[in-house]
């Protein structure tokens, strides 16, 4: 069986070259540099001015799409740098899906930081997820946001996907079986089989590989937003019990506005699903930066 992130057709940097040079002859001659490999896309730094994503399969070219029709429209409304796409390629020399290229946004992707210089991002973070999450609905779909196609916080369905990589990862050596993993699976039953309303507009995919931060540390931008759509806010607020330290999340959650405890086991379950499967994709990739972050994740959250 193949793994999430096994791709379909992964361009090559000189193909890539070829279809940006053709439908874009302002940017030639074309300098470019892989700087990412994600699970939807292979991403170029052109030009040292633009970011281009090309797809690796089919369904991230759906995901481009919902990008297309939002973010254009979207990055006024936010506090936080977000990618607004400009240039817009089409399928050719056997390429077989949309591309899209960004303006380059500053920042780079953080690894390990230290508790203290994450806390001083919670204003900054507590003020785009809530006006993010104010967003209009109708205005989302009006944009092309679907609402939640996959059920990400189905538990009853997604529950036994998590015990099945947390088998993975004890077998590989990546976390030692503990009783705090244990308490935590045992809170998830409190949630299974309950239906939440899905109104709200997310991110979708809001980890620590999809945040920039400046040279202090400071979150600069919010990128790859792929997954936008209607859902349940929880699916963000995942991002805030992966990052932050306990004392830190508190003051967020003062700055955001309080939510339902269902809200908050949520959004713990999906910070551990989702950082559980980059440890196993780190791990595949022997990406040693992303396991240590995979692993501190799950730590924070569980704690």
């Amino acid at each position: 069986m193949c793994a999430d992130w096994t791709p379909e057709v992964v361009i090559s940097s000189k193909d890539a070259v070829q279809l940006i040079e053709n439908q874009f002859p302002n940017l030639h001659p074309v300098s470019i540099q892989q700087i990412g490999e994600g699970f939807d896309n292979t991403v170029f730094e052109v030009n040292q001015n633009y970011i281009f994503r090309f797809p690796r399969k089919q369904i991230a070219e759906d995901l481009l799409k919902i990008e297309k029709g939002l973010l254009p429209k979207l990055s006024t409304q936010l506090p936080i740098s977000i990618p607004t796409p400009i240039m817009f390629g089409q399928p050719d020399y056997g390429y077989p899906w949309l591309f899209l290229g960004y303006p380059f946004i500053k920042g780079e992707v953080p690894g390990v930081i230290e508790d203290h210089i994450r806390a001083d991002s919670v204003p900054l973070i507590a003020e785009f997820l809530k006006k993010l999450h104010s967003v209009s609905k109708d205005w989302a779909q009006q944009c092309g946001v679907p609402v939640d196609p996959i059920e990400r916080l189905n538990i009853t369905k997604r529950k036994p996907k998590l015990l099945a990589n947390l088998t993975k990862a004890y077998e590989i050596g990546l976390l030692a079986r503990d009783e705090k993993m244990s308490a935590f699976l045992r809170e998830l039953e409190r949630v299974e089989g309950v239906d939440f309303n899905r109104n709200t507009l997310v991110h979708g995919d809001l980890h620590i590989r999809n945040v920039l931060v400046d040279e202090d540390g400071m979150l600069s931008g919010i990128i790859d937003w792929g997954d936008t759509h209607i859902g349940h806010p929880a699916i963000d607020l995942a991002f805030v019990y992966t990052f932050f330290p306990k004392q830190a999340r508190e003051r967020f959650f003062n700055m955001y506005g309080e939510v339902h405890e269902y809200t908050h086991i949520l959004a713990r379950f999906f910070g551990v699903y989702v950082s559980v499967i980059q440890l196993l994709y780190g791990h595949d990739l022997q990406d040693h930066s992303l396991v240590e972050v995979a692993g501190d994740a799950i730590d924070r959250v569980i704690e």
